[in-house]
């Protein structure tokens, strides 16, 4: 199967409404509408087989505060295969589409990864971040501490990872912040 990428707004309403039941679909219920708001205006990686859409992720851009500095992140959404074609490799060709975006254009990448999800992204390089998260919300910087340990992080090539003894703070977001 071939892995098809493109940004948001040349999906078309169709394709969009294929990914957003797919997602729903394998996250049994647990997408909201606000996942799926975080999920677009990026770079889509899907694949299509007879029956719709089999695989799908999404990158979309975050800023993120690190030692005085504002990088800019490659955040991976609503990545999911759908049920009756998992553990063949689809999660990972939609991911290795994802990564070479953030080699190529993102300080690092990171993603907030569910139990069940972390072992694929660990198998690719990604990493746990050990550090403390937190979030530049209306009223300042709150800490996530319930997400801490569920972000991973990627270095782009050739691009160190931010030091985990310095809290990374994410831009808010409504919904999940991470």
């Amino acid at each position: 199967m071939t892995v098809r990428t493109a940004p948001t707004h040349e999906l078309g309403a169709t394709l969009l409404r294929s990914v957003r039941r797919m997602l729903d679909a394998a996250f049994e219920g647990d997408f909201s509408d606000e996942d799926w708001d975080h999920t677009l205006g990026g770079l889509h990686a899907w694949v299509e087989d007879e029956r719709g859409v089999a695989a799908h992720g999404a990158l979309v851009q975050r800023r993120a505060l690190h030692r005085g500095r504002s990088h800019r992140v490659g955040y991976v959404e609503g990545v999911a295969v759908r049920g009756d074609l998992r553990r063949r490799g689809l999660g990972g060709a939609v991911m290795a589409e994802l990564e070479r975006a953030i080699d190529g254009a993102y300080a690092f990448g990171a993603l907030g990864a569910s139990d069940d999800g972390a072992a694929l992204y660990r198998t690719r390089g990604w990493q746990v971040w050990e550090g403390r998260l937190e979030a530049l919300g209306p009223d300042g910087i709150v800490r996530l501490a319930e997400d801490e340990g569920y972000v991973l992080l990627r270095p782009a090539a050739g691009r160190p990872l931010p030091d985990p003894a310095v809290p990374l703070v994410f831009d808010w977001r409504d919904g999940d912040v991470m």
